[in-house]
C-alpha cells in the first residue's frame, strides 16, 4: 500500500453511481410494487452497499482500512433504468473513492441477482465516480504570478562548516514541488541581529515567503523566535500549532518546538524546526494549505 503517514486527516467525500438497465416495464413494476420473489430490492441493495463500503479494504488489496463515518445509498428509476448513488464520508488521511465505487458496484450486483429470475436480459451499464472532495487537491490555490520564497538556515555548526545543511534543502525541494520559486537560500549563525537583518532585507525585496529553519528549540543559542516575533505585524498562531500538532502524532518531542509564524507587511515569515525530519514534517503539515493566506491577504496582487 502507498505510504500515507505524511498526510493530514481531513474531511473526505466521494459519490459514485451505477446504472442497472432492465429489459421490460414488468421488471420495473415488480420493483416498484415490491413483488420481487427475493424480497425488497432497494432495501437489500442498500444493506449490501453499506456492508461493501465498510469492507472495501478486505477485497481491494491496495485500499487502506479506514473509518466510514457516513454512508448513504439512494435509488432512482428512469424508464427501464435503476440509477444507484452511493455517497461516503470520513475524516481520514486518504480518500473514499473506492469505498463509494465498491458500494455502488455491490448494490448493482445485488439488484441484478434479485431480478435475474424475472429478467434474463439486464445489463449493468456503467459504474463511475461522480464526485471526489478532500485532501491536498482541494487546497491548491492557483496564482497568476508564481509565489517566491527565501530560505534561511540558522545554525552555528552549519555556518561554521562543521555540518552539512539538509533541512534547508528539504524545505526548498518541497517549495519547488508546490510551484513556489526559491529566490534565495542562505546559511547564517544563530545571532538575533543577523536573522533580523536578513528577514528585513527579504521583506524589502517583496519576497512572498521567508522560511527559517533552525533555532526554534530550547538551547541558549536557539534565538529564532526572539528574532522574528518583534518584527511581526500580525502573528498567525495556527500555523505553528498545526506544525506542532502534526509532529506530536509522530514524536512527543514536538511539544518542545517554539516555531512561530506571521506577516511582516505582505511577507509571510515561518520559523520551522532545524532537524531534517522536523522541517520535512512541518512542511507536510502546512503545505499547500498555508498558501491560501495569499488569497485573503489584503492588498496582495496575484
Amino acid at each position: 500500500m502507498i505510504d500515507i503517514t505524511s498526510k493530514n486527516s481531513s474531511l473526505r467525500k466521494a459519490t459514485a453511481q451505477a446504472v442497472v438497465k432492465t429489459s421490460s416495464p414488468q421488471t420495473i413494476q415488480a420493483v416498484q410494487e415490491n413483488k420481487v420473489p427475493k424480497g425488497n430490492v432497494f432495501e437489500m441493495a442498500r444493506a449490501a452497499a453499506l456492508l461493501a463500503a465498510k469492507h472495501t479494504a478486505s477485497v481491494i488489496p491496495d485500499c487502506h482500512p479506514m473509518p466510514i463515518e457516513y454512508a448513504a445509498v439512494g435509488f432512482e428509476i428512469e424508464d427501464l433504468q435503476i440509477i444507484i448513488t452511493a455517497e461516503i464520508k470520513t475524516v481520514y488521511k486518504t480518500g473514499v473513492e473506492m469505498e463509494a465505487l465498491y458500494a455502488a458496484s455491490v448494490a448493482a450486483l445485488t439488484i441484478y441477482d434479485m431480478l435475474k429470475p424475472l429478467d434474463k436480459n439486464m445489463e449493468i451499464l456503467h459504474i463511475q465516480l461522480s464526485e471526489k472532495r478532500g485532501g491536498k487537491s482541494d487546497k491548491k490555490d492557483v496564482f497568476d504570478v508564481p509565489l517566491t520564497a527565501s530560505v534561511i538556515v540558522c545554525s552555528d555548526s552549519i555556518s561554521g562548516g562543521d555540518k552539512e545543511d539538509k533541512a534547508g534543502k528539504v524545505i526548498m525541494e518541497k517549495l519547488k514541488t508546490g510551484g513556489v520559486i526559491v529566490s534565495d537560500y542562505i546559511i547564517i549563525p544563530d545571532e538575533i541581529e543577523e536573522i533580523q537583518a536578513k528577514v528585513k532585507a527579504y521583506t524589502r525585496q517583496g519576497i512572498n515567503m521567508v522560511l527559517i529553519t533552525g533555532g526554534t528549540g530550547l538551547s541558549k543559542r536557539d534565538v529564532t523566535p526572539e528574532a522574528v516575533k518583534p518584527l511581526l505585524d500580525r502573528e498567525i498562531p495556527g500555523i505553528a500549532e498545526a506544525m506542532r500538532n502534526y509532529g506530536q502524532d509522530r514524536t512527543p518531542l514536538s511539544m518542545l518546538s517554539r516555531s512561530i509564524a506571521g506577516f511582516i507587511g505582505e511577507t509571510l515569515v515561518i520559523a520551522l524546526p532545524g532537524s531534517t525530519k522536523g522541517a520535512e514534517e512541518s512542511m507536510d503539515a502546512i503545505f499547500p494549505a498555508v498558501l491560501h493566506v495569499f488569497k485573503i491577504q489584503d492588498g496582495f496582487q496575484h
